[in-house]
């Protein structure tokens, strides 16, 4: 089958598994999953793909992420970061610096990775996994397979933080709405946030998914800065890469930022917004489909074992280091 059938297929099977209890209990979303079944498409497909296949693969990487993000903030409303109070913004943003300062730094000079996939690693942990690792993509360009790993070790270590809440649940004495702040501060995809703290209680559940969603509201402002201080360090690292030096403005955050300002100052019929959550989760769906389509296993087994443990590390600050901060300020 051509891509611009197999691809919207894939991402329609990705959104009905996560819909599933039994899979969504793992915390595997939409995305994950659709980049799993686009692997498992890409390696035994016996199609040999045309000029009309790769344009609409780039045209899911490219627009449909872009689209999918902007609709994202449908689901997001300012409303949300008054009901949690200032004490769950200030741990959201510390968190985001912390382990996107740490997971570049380490990454680059302890690691020796490269740029790339120490910035897409650390803004995936940092904000909200594959859909932050996506968005940064659109400043920094890199090439697939360096997306590819920072998509694998996100998603792998995510995954084991989900499992780990529950069991550090039972040997804290942390009250529920503080427990709830801590998962979503420190979750790295909200489907994550919302299955951990399903398996607390509901109070718990709700902040952890209120928290989260302001992490991912930062997604925004923290892609704008990221490009003024990539485009400043290119100009003044080589003077002569003039492509390289421009500022790359990702208006599709702007987008972002509309839709949830527009979503905090009217009430949007239920109906609507089911739709737009739907559209929006289409959309992204799409993009790691077209992604996971075009990548191979080999990728992933060639980047060897260092991005492994940088994910590793920015685990364990997240797990730690982001209690304390809870405990400290709540």
């Amino acid at each position: 089958m051509p891509t611009y059938i197999t691809l919207p297929i894939i991402a329609l099977l990705a959104i009905a598994l996560a819909s599933i209890p039994q899979v969504s209990a793992f915390g595997l979303s939409a995305l994950p999953l659709a980049i799993l079944l686009g692997m498992f498409y890409g390696h035994f497909s016996l199609r040999v793909e045309d000029k009309k296949d790769h344009q609409f693969a780039h045209f899911c990487k490219q627009k449909m992420l872009r689209l999918g993000i902007i609709l994202f903030g449908f689901g997001l409303s300012f409303q949300q970061i008054i009901a949690v109070g200032w004490q769950a913004v200030f741990i959201d943003l510390i968190v985001i610096i912390t382990i996107f300062t740490v997971g570049t730094f380490v990454g680059i000079k302890v690691f020796k990775l490269h740029r790339d996939v120490a910035i897409l690693t650390a803004a995936g942990s940092a904000i909200c996994g594959a859909a932050a690792i996506l968005a940064t993509e659109s400043v920094l360009k890199p090439k697939q397979e360096h997306i590819t790993v920072a998509i694998a070790t996100v998603v792998l270590f995510g995954t084991l933080a989900m499992f780990s809440y529950p069991f550090i649940y039972q040997w804290v004495a942390m009250n529920d709405q503080s427990f709830g702040i801590y998962i979503g501060s420190t979750a790295h995809e909200v489907a994550q946030a919302v299955a951990a703290g399903q398996s607390i209680n509901v109070e718990t559940m709700q902040t952890a998914v209120v928290v989260k969603l302001i992490r991912v509201m930062m997604l925004a402002p923290f892609i704008i800065m990221l490009s003024i201080v990539l485009t400043r360090l290119n100009r003044s690292s080589d003077s002569d890469k003039k492509e390289k030096g421009r500022l790359v403005m990702p208006w599709f955050v702007l987008g972002f930022m509309v839709t949830a300002m527009l979503n905090s100052v009217f009430v949007l019929p239920e109906m609507l917004k089911t739709t737009l959550s739907f559209a929006s989760q289409f959309s992204l769906a799409m993009a790691m489909a077209a992604l996971g389509a075009h990548t191979r296993w080999t990728t992933i087994k060639a980047a060897g074992p260092k991005p492994l443990l940088l994910a590793l590390l920015l685990f364990i600050i997240l797990i730690l280091g982001g209690f304390f901060l809870t405990a400290w300020l709540t």
